[in-house]
């Protein structure tokens, strides 16, 4: 035998006996090669691969997602469903075929007959028996039409409950997983299948108990319990296949229970065991205390490092102290922690901006009616200079600087008579031939009094009564207020310029002349000498519903795939000042020669302290009384304004200053009335609005719904602050100002107005009465509080806000001053009179802040 090389480099020696192998390895010319040809299947209009066998590849697109167990206690759905489905299912016990689409296809053929009608209106109720099976089949009623039948497409329901006709992989599913500290598996002895179907009008539940375990797949390989779960395509949030299915997995969960139903003998012990563990288990779920989400009127401090600060000696009441030990050892860092986060810088300039805008366009508009009102005692330029002032004052001594400060629309409505374009106080000023400039000193100077008496003795705490329903109540009612402003405004400039006598001569004028060209006309034209100015009517309307459309579309950029992330959002960011920008161009360079409305800007005067020289005790005695009644609006509006601002949803880190704010807006009112300049509080709905441009946001998908959610929020006093050197600075700017047109100041309102809807509860819920129940959102109180009791409660709130808006609009001078009064009213009917009407854990629900 011929021995190679290689055997002589492995045995030098030639002597060993060792046997070697010479069959040579296999090369890669000898590995047969699979074959696969592509295909185009044309029913399908999509690509197969198939390989030489015949086999089909295919792709498989699988997620798993954590889904919270049921909550019977607080979730209706829960013990309603099971209370109802359990007497209406479909219960196979001890069956043997293994098979799930024999299973399915005869649990929907018994459902099938069982949408038969008797004679009587009734269904069937038959009983079968299906491999040796104890069947019992109980008419379902739950969610049924009477009169209409039910025509279920088996092969339709059939395709749609696996992936596709050859990979027979089950689409929807609901399984429980055993984890450990150091592993997890899925409990494989029950499983919850879920289908969807257009031919299926009503839920239907089947559920079987397999004799023998069987093998369902890779996760579920030992199952003796099935619950199929039959749902109808379109289906209430709360009522769809994924709830209905999430509550009977959340029961079949419990081992305990899937013991007991294995020694259950009939359909009857079956049920009844279910029946008996639901019971045990709302009972349980009930039982437990639950922790509410903290108030932010409550002194509870979490953080250790507050609570030692608390020990701390302070010389002022005990609440004040409490703000300030929350407050101050943040206090310097609120100037510059903002710029040792993400995109700070942008976000101290874009808010700026915005607060710019936003600040400095309503205190126009508001001079601009204060100054027609009181014949220039309270003039555009004091409304100016009196934001500039506050808003510096406030950012600098405030506990909470996200708090916004101006003369809000509630604050106007409270000194403006809106039949006539006068104060209140005007009018009362002129009735008892009094001077206006210390009356209305008098009025502030009172109201400042009653406020420090308020901050000092804590009585800030008296609105942790103010729920989350009566807040909103209240912003919805100052975003009326700016609608109504608004249209008010384009009702009169149309009333003025396009329903006029001359324009109606013009009519009859070119009507005449149209059907009597050959003859003359016996008309004087004089009066066609005096414009028609309908132009100036429509332009005004233009340039106001321009702005809010402007401003609303740059503000829901963010929500759209245009451009990249980073661009959407610096438009979102300045909507407001490019919106204002754009129109006023628009308004006053290319529609030049159309003659809009406009204001002054006469900043002489500002600062003439008030002679209280002619006072008399009737007087201050008159004013007090005005006084309390301001103090009490100014009360409530600075602690809504800060409530909604230092919500939980907010996540804000730094703390709250409740009673600290309203002594500073106390002394801050108290300045600006000794100088008779403008009064101001903290502002809705631009508090709110200042969170949102300072905060992170991101889009969260629930049951196809949108949410968007605050991840966190920069807290600083740097956007107030510059913003508001900059609203001074534009006292200098005299001809700019004038160039805005006055329709953009009302877009404006409109702009506010709309985009502070965003998030509040109430305005949702008033939608829900035309909203499609399937496209109702997963939100909790859906989910917690049944339909009727939600409806209920928003129309309750509906006429109290009604009666808010009579009391707000109606053209009665001594209707402001009732205004404050029904707002405590409100709080005294929500803790006294609508638990009698609404049970207290739905109200609960409804009222939570989050």
């Amino acid at each position: 035998m011929h021995r190679t090389d290689s055997y002589f480099r492995r045995n030098p020696g030639g002597s060993s006996l060792r046997r070697f192998s010479f069959r040579r390895k296999p090369t890669k010319e000898f590995i047969p090669v699979p074959t696969s040809t592509w295909t185009f299947n044309d029913e399908s209009h999509e690509w197969q691969l198939l390989r030489e066998d015949g086999a089909h590849i295919q792709l498989v697109y699988n997620k798993t997602e954590h889904i919270p167990l049921k909550d019977f206690a607080a979730e209706i759905r829960g013990g309603k469903d099971i209370k109802e489905f359990i007497l209406s299912a479909l219960v196979l016990l001890d069956v043997q075929d293994t098979s799930i689409g024999d299973l399915l296809e005869m649990i929907l053929r018994q459902i099938k007959q069982t949408n038969i009608p008797h004679n009587g209106g009734g269904t069937t109720s038959p009983t079968l028996s299906v491999s040796n099976a104890t069947t019992t089949m109980i008419s379902n009623t739950v969610g049924s039409m009477s009169g209409h039948r039910e025509n279920l497409n088996v092969e339709e329901i059939k395709q749609a409950l696996f992936v596709n006709d050859r990979v027979r992989i089950l689409a929807k599913t609901l399984q429980a997983t055993t984890a450990t500290e150091t592993n997890w598996t899925y409990d494989q002895s029950w499983l919850a299948i879920m289908c969807t179907s257009p031919s299926i009008l009503k839920r239907h539940v089947a559920i079987a108990r397999l004799k023998n375990p069987c093998n369902l797949g890779r996760n579920c390989q030992e199952a003796r319990f099935i619950v199929f779960i039959l749902s109808p395509m379109k289906e209430k949030g709360t009522k769809n296949f994924l709830e209905t299915g999430r509550t009977f997995a959340t029961i079949f969960a419990d081992i305990e229970l899937r013991a007991k139903l294995l020694k259950a003998a009939t359909q009857q012990e079956f049920i009844s065991i279910i029946d008996k563990h639901t019971d045990h288990l709302m009972e349980q779920q009930t039982a437990v205390t639950r922790t509410s989400l903290p108030d932010p009127f409550d002194d509870i401090n979490t953080n250790a490092e507050t609570s030692k600060d608390q020990i701390y000696y302070c010389p002022l009441p005990s609440d004040i102290c409490l703000d300030l030990s929350r407050r101050l050892p943040h206090y310097f860092s609120d100037y510059y922690d903002i710029f040792k986060t993400d995109r700070g810088p942008q976000k101290v300039l874009s808010t700026a901006v915005f607060l710019y805008f936003a600040c400095l366009l309503p205190s126009i508009a508001f001079g601009v009616l204060n100054s027609q009102a009181t014949k220039n005692e309270i003039s555009v330029p004091k409304a100016i200079a009196s934001q500039c002032l506050g808003g510096i004052f406030f950012s600098i001594f405030a506990g909470q600087p996200l708090i916004v400060v101006m003369t809000t629309a509630p604050l106007t409505l409270y000194v403006k008579e809106f039949s006539i374009e006068k104060l209140v106080i005007y009018a009362l000023c002129a009735m008892y031939q009094v001077d206006f400039r210390s009356t209305y000193a008098l009025v502030g100077l009172w109201n400042s009094f009653f406020l420090i008496l308020y901050a000092i003795f804590g009585v800030s705490k008296v609105m942790k009564w103010s729920t989350r329903s009566t807040e909103e109540i209240f912003a919805l009612f100052v975003s009326i207020a700016f609608v109504v402003d608004a249209s008010s405004h384009v009702y009169k400039n149309f009333s003025s310029t396009y329903s006029t006598v001359v324009c109606k001569q013009h009519d009859e004028y070119w009507g005449k002349r149209k059907h009597n060209t050959s003859t003359i006309i016996n008309v004087t034209e004089e009066f066609l000498q005096e414009p028609c100015s309908r132009d100036s009517s429509l332009l005004y309307l233009l340039l106001t519903l321009g702005t809010v459309w402007l401003g609303t579309f740059l503000y829901k950029f963010k929500q759209t795939p245009y451009l990249t992330s980073a661009k959407r959002e610096l438009l979102t960011d300045y909507a407001l000042p490019v919106s204002v920008i754009i129109m006023s161009l628009v308004g006053s360079i290319l529609f030049s020669q159309i003659k809009l409305p406009s204001f002054g800007v006469d900043s002489l005067h500002l600062f003439d302290m008030v002679q209280f020289k002619s006072v008399n005790m009737k007087q201050i005695i008159g004013t007090g009384v005005l006084g309390f009644s301001l103090s009490l609006l100014m009360f409530l509006d600075q602690n809504i304004a800060g409530a909604i601002v230092n919500s939980p949803a907010n996540k804000l880190k730094k703390g709250k200053a409740f009673h600290v704010d309203l002594f500073v807006i106390a002394i801050l009112n108290g300045w600006l009335s000794l100088f008779g300049l403008t009064w101001m509080h903290g502002a809705l709905p631009l508090s709110p609005l200042h969170v949102k441009a300072l905060a992170d946001t991101e889009e969260r998908v629930e049951q196809g719904h949108i949410q968007s959610v605050i991840v966190k929020v920069r807290e600083t006093r740097l956007t107030v602050l510059i913003s508001h050197i900059f609203i001074g600075m534009s006292l200098l700017m005299h001809r700019v100002l004038t160039q805005i047109p006055m329709p953009v100041l009302d877009g404006l309102f409109l702009y506010l107005a709309l985009t502070s809807l965003d998030g509040n509860q109430f305005f949702e819920r008033v939608t829900l009465f035309f909203t499609e129940q399937a496209a109702y959102p997963p939100n909790h109180y859906i989910r917690q509080v049944p339909q009727r009791k939600i409806h209920l409660f928003t129309f309750l709130q509906l006429i109290q806000l009604l009666i808010l808006c009579i009391l707000g609009f109606l053209p009665i001078l001594y209707t402001k001053l009732i205004l404050p009064i029904w707002l405590v009213f409100m709080v005294g009917f929500r803790y006294r009179i609508l638990p009698k009407i609404i049970a207290t854990k739905y109200l609960r629900a409804l009222d939570q802040r989050l």
